[in-house]
């Protein structure tokens, strides 16, 4: 089973930087990254667990500790920041973490408030808060908003800690090339901390890595990259947290998905160094209207007596695995975190329902994954054959429901209604329907959350029923692409080593069994087909004329843009799902539902 808990501890010495260093006399600062997953708006349980993470790093004689972004009220706290005794509590909630901070240095996210409030990051040391940065680049693109809520920073601070000259920002910061970063280290810092909540997508790890050896490299500093860990309702924070060498090599990277501690000793010169001109007129270039830097002195003595240190190297993971295991987190994160017993799930012997329930018992063990086999008159031999294989293979419960008297019911109670019309798309809907109200009424019965099984192509083009198998509380694949689905369970069964989803789901064409012969691609063009044109609109925002020089078919890229736009309004009523690609619906794209611009 799943846990988020599993963390470990890592001593890295980075012997090539030594030799790098020549025969100059070094001076180590050991860094402790505390790659946490707290809880927004638990400031209590947030705070004991930052505590205990001080604690673990005392006694592995760190000198500092850095935490992520935001890690007393957790992120994003969205309109919690709109309550005035929230931002209190959350100060007082610090004052609790600057009392355990005897004999070694923390940096610690929260929020602080003065004429306005601000993301900001504490510095404390041995027991007193010495000073308070402010975030200077506020993101306000895709899932951030944080100009709504906070005021930009204005100063650029550099600490003196033990003779070790220190630079700290938070997140967006690292990311401006001539932004805090750049100038901390022509004030002087040898060593850069940057405190993250940077949430996952296809991608990001390797373009965070890029990123911060290159800013190693350009401002010739260590940079030390913190990252937050956990899922909160659509996003995932993935961790990863990295430390690169002034060299713009990566030293130690924290695992993924998971809590964890990295202590790494970091050799620097330890010495001033003068301003140099050139440095000085570029300093003065960079630094816009109001800003300015200020230099300060953090009294502490480094412990010398430390324990011995070990290596662990970056380890590189497929794509498919970090798909799976963002979804686990995200799964195991909602679902506890919101206080639920267990998760319903409708399995239907397809591959979607397959997936979800997969993940769902990974993430949440077997005895808290329920599955609800709801068979029409249309239900083939082979989904009843293949949902309680699968079933059976995860060692999870699954009922059986038929719905046909139901419907026939329903088609009595219409008949007068609908006398002399044709039967259509209603009757199919009315099936979707009434496995949705079959599935919340066990969601009511037993306090269990329903995870709807729709993926992000079927979502795209509003091939799901409103009310119907649309109906849940957590939407687990919203944003992962059919053919994603695929591969997720072909990776799931090698890693495996057996058919945990039995070969037939693989294989078989899809279908909804909501008619006689009934397949997908009656309505939709065939999923290899379908995603890249989808991947080209919703995701990249390409023009028609773009898309058709992909060597799509006219007709088809037509009715794939139009079945998009025309379903914008299914998807505002569709519940939160967990974010994987780098644009997803909801916060990362808001399409007006009453628009009548055409792409073609």
């Amino acid at each position: 089973m799943f846990t988020n808990t599993d963390a470990s501890i890592i001593i890295y010495t980075p012997h090539y930087e030594r030799q790098l260093a020549g025969s100059l006399q070094l001076k180590k600062i050991r860094t402790a990254l505390a790659q946490i997953n707290p809880t927004v708006g638990d400031l209590s349980g947030n705070v004991k667990k930052i505590i205990s993470y001080i604690n673990r790093s005392r006694e592995l004689k760190a000198d500092i500790v850095a935490f992520p972004e935001l890690a007393v009220t957790g992120y994003p706290p969205e309109d919690l920041l709109l309550k005035p005794h929230f931002i209190l509590d959350n100060i007082d909630a610090l004052q609790k973490i600057v009392k355990a901070t005897e004999g070694i240095t923390a940096i610690v996210g929260f929020v602080d408030k003065r004429d306005c409030i601000f993301n900001a990051a504490a510095v404390i040391s041995d027991g007193r808060l010495i000073d308070v940065y402010h975030k200077k680049y506020l993101p306000n693109y895709g899932v951030f908003d944080e100009q709504r809520y906070f005021m930009a920073g204005k100063r650029c601070p550099v600490y003196d800690l033990g003779g070790v000259s220190i630079g700290v920002n938070i997140c967006e910061d690292i990311w401006h090339e001539k932004g805090p970063a750049r100038v901390q280290a022509l004030s002087g810092a040898e060593v850069i901390i940057n405190i993250n909540a940077s949430p996952y997508h296809m991608g990001k790890a390797l373009f965070r890595e890029k990123l911060v050896t290159s800013r190693g490299l350009e401002c010739g500093a260590a940079i030390v990259y913190t990252n937050m860990v956990g899922g909160q309702d659509e996003l995932v924070f993935d961790g990863s947290s990295l430390v690169a060498g002034s060299k713009g090599r990566l030293l130690v990277k924290g695992r993924p998905f998971k809590e964890d501690l990295i202590v790494i000793d970091i050799e620097v010169r330890g010495v001033k160094k003068k301003i140099s001109a050139a440095n000085r007129k570029e300093l003065n270039e960079i630094l816009r209207e109001g800003e300015f830097v200020e230099k300060i002195k953090i009294p502490v003595i480094f412990s010398k007596r430390k324990p011995s240190c070990r290596n662990r190297k970056p380890k590189a993971h497929p794509e498919e695995e970090e798909v799976y295991n963002a979804l686990l987190l995200g799964t195991h994160d909602y679902v506890r975190k919101n206080g639920f017993k267990g998760v319903m799930i409708g399995m239907s012997g397809g591959i979607d329902s397959a997936l979800v329930a997969t993940i769902a018992v990974d993430a949440l063990g077997k005895e808290n994954v329920h599955g609800v086999f709801m068979p029409s008159m249309y239900t083939s031999r082979e989904s009843y054959e293949d949902a309680y294989a699968h079933a059976g293979n995860l060692g999870m419960e699954i009922l059986k429901v038929p719905i046909n008297g139901i419907f026939k019911a329903y088609l009595k109670i219409l008949e007068k209604n609908f006398k002399e019309m044709g039967v259509d798309i209603t009757e199919e809907n009315l099936q979707a329907r009434i496995r949705g109200n079959i599935l919340m009424a066990f969601s009511n019965k037993f306090g269990r959350l329903v995870l709807t099984t729709g993926n992000k192509s079927e979502m795209s083009v509003g091939y799901a029923t409103l009310y119907g198998d649309m109906a849940g509380g957590f939407a687990v694949i919203k944003d992962v692409p059919k053919t994603l689905v695929y591969k997720l369970c072909e990776w799931r069964n090698r890693e495996e080593g057996s058919e945990l989803v039995p070969e037939r789901i693989l294989w078989k064409d899809p279908t909804a069994e909501l008619k006689p012969d009934q397949r997908d691609t009656d309505s939709l063009p065939p999923y290899p087909l379908l995603d890249p044109i989808l991947k080209a609109y919703v995701e990249e925002d390409r023009s028609f004329e773009e898309i058709m020089k992909m060597g799509c078919d006219i007709v088809c890229a037509q009715k794939v843009i139009n079945m998009v736009d025309r379903s914008e309004y299914k998807r505002r009523q569709a519940p939160p799902g967990i974010k994987i690609t780098p644009r997803a619906f909801g916060r990362d794209r808001r399409f007006p539902i009453t628009n009548r611009y055409k792409s073609y």
